[in-house]
């Protein structure tokens, strides 16, 4: 992969003036794309993430050891009362995550943020999301820009690429899980809700478009505006939904659920096809890495299992001023991280190494019991890449996050971001790139 990536800076700094100029021009489209939204745009590097077939065999076996522990955990969580009592959900978030989800899918779509390692093959993991999991559409279209790179065009005469497709075979995997719904219908209307006023709308869109191509009727839903009458789960154009693909992450809907209470009703009396249940929430919340390393779900594994567990999930505790955490965060800050329990799009994420003493214990203080937790700050894998659209224009070393998407336990494709920070924050310093496979 290195010596893929040098061929790429080799052919950069050969045709420097092309490549910068095709920099600009990449920007400038990607703002007329579907990635501009909500007044953020994608940003991008020169240099894809290329991997080889020996990696994604290797994401593929990460993705099926970690998928099992996932489902053992969820069985244990909705079997054991003692186990429930261990999670800080709330009592009305327990009453819907008890409830039954009546397809065979325990955890229906996920991705697995990872630090890998692509010298070693090693990794430790960020974070899962299951929860409206996006970025689909940002490698769908970083893979269209790509055509505008001329550093790649070149190598694309000297090695063989592919992409992954994440659309249809989501659809396809979203109808065989509804196929196994015990109160499921030839041909369902589907419905993608979400708080709209956050939503990755474009990305809606076209997943809009597919499930229309499978031949499947689909409106992308505000979650506000559905009501519910005579057990059954009405649209805001009137229509009644068979399925239910949910965006609307865990944490909105119940920061808001006045305002979503025909959609609650429908799920807790079971008269729609939810997917994901709001049983994914317990592979959602950060609290699981606390989880997986503890006795009780320990107890559950396989020694194989075990080991993976301890040498990939990082060391998690909750910022609790009760504890005796924080004297060790701040004499080895840079060895630590603090994130909220249960967010997205790295809000509220710091790390020791990009703060000042001074900084990280005021942000830390500030987190103090205030639902957050500190976790094993890991040292991610690094690559040279340039941005040009950024002053000083040079070659820099990038932290490098790996997302793999992951479709009803298999692996369905990687988003790639980098940051030249100890982390990667959507709000500040994220680069997304497209994410090739090398073929040959």
């Amino acid at each position: 992969m290195e010596t893929i990536r040098r061929e790429y800076q080799t052919i950069i700094e050969e045709h420097w003036e092309e490549n910068r100029k095709a920099a600009w021009e990449t920007r400038e489209w990607l703002q007329h794309s579907s990635v501009a939204y909500h007044g953020r745009c994608v940003r991008t590097l020169q240099i894809p993430k290329v991997f080889t077939r020996r990696d994604i065999r290797r994401f593929q076996e990460i993705v099926s050891v970690t998928y099992g522990i996932f489902q053992k955990v969820i069985r244990e969580y909705l079997d054991n009362p003692a186990y429930r009592k261990l999670f800080p959900f709330s009592r009305e978030l327990e009453e819907l995550i008890l409830v039954p989800s009546l397809y065979d899918s325990l955890l229906p779509i996920a991705r697995f943020d990872i630090f890998y390692n692509e010298e070693t093959g090693d990794f430790k993991f960020c974070e899962i999301n299951t929860d409206g999991t996006s970025a689909m559409n940002e490698d769908y279209v970083l893979n269209q820009a790509i055509a505008l790179n001329p550093a790649h065009q070149t190598m694309r005469k000297r090695h063989d690429f592919s992409a992954f497709e994440l659309y249809d075979s989501w659809v396809e995997t979203f109808l065989s899980i509804y196929r196994t719904y015990e109160n499921a219908v030839k041909h369902p209307h589907v419905a993608i809700v979400d708080f709209l006023e956050n939503a990755s709308i474009t990305e809606f869109e076209e997943f809009q478009r597919r499930f229309e191509k499978a031949g499947i009727s689909c409106e992308i839903g505000e979650i506000t505006r559905l009501s519910y009458e005579n057990h059954r789960l009405i649209s805001p154009q009137g229509r009644p939904i068979d399925a239910v693909y949910r965006r609307a992450v865990t944490t909105d809907i119940m920061a808001r659920r006045e305002e979503v209470l025909p959609f609650l009703e429908a799920v807790k009396h079971q008269d729609v096809c939810l997917i994901g249940a709001f049983k994914t929430q317990i592979i959602h919340n950060k609290w699981l890495f606390k989880m997986l390393r503890e006795e009780p779900t320990l107890s559950l594994l396989t020694p194989k299992e075990q080991d993976f567990v301890r040498k990939h999930v990082p060391l998690t505790g909750l910022l609790d001023s009760r504890g005796s955490c924080r004297q060790t965060l701040l004499r080895e800050k840079d060895r630590w991280l603090i994130k909220p329990l249960d967010s997205y799009a790295s809000r509220g994420v710091w790390a020791g190494c990009d703060c000042t003493e001074q900084e990280w214990e005021s942000h830390m203080d500030a987190s103090m019991d205030q639902n957050y937790i500190w976790q094993e700050y890991c040292p991610p894998y690094r690559t040279g890449n340039i941005c040009f659209i950024e002053e000083p224009v040079q070659w820099k070393e990038y932290t490098n996050m790996s997302g793999l998407f992951v479709y009803n336990g298999q692996l369905a494709g990687i988003y790639s971001r980098l940051s030249d920070g100890g982390i990667i924050s959507s709000q500040y310093n994220e680069k997304a790139v497209p994410t090739l496979v090398l073929t040959e």
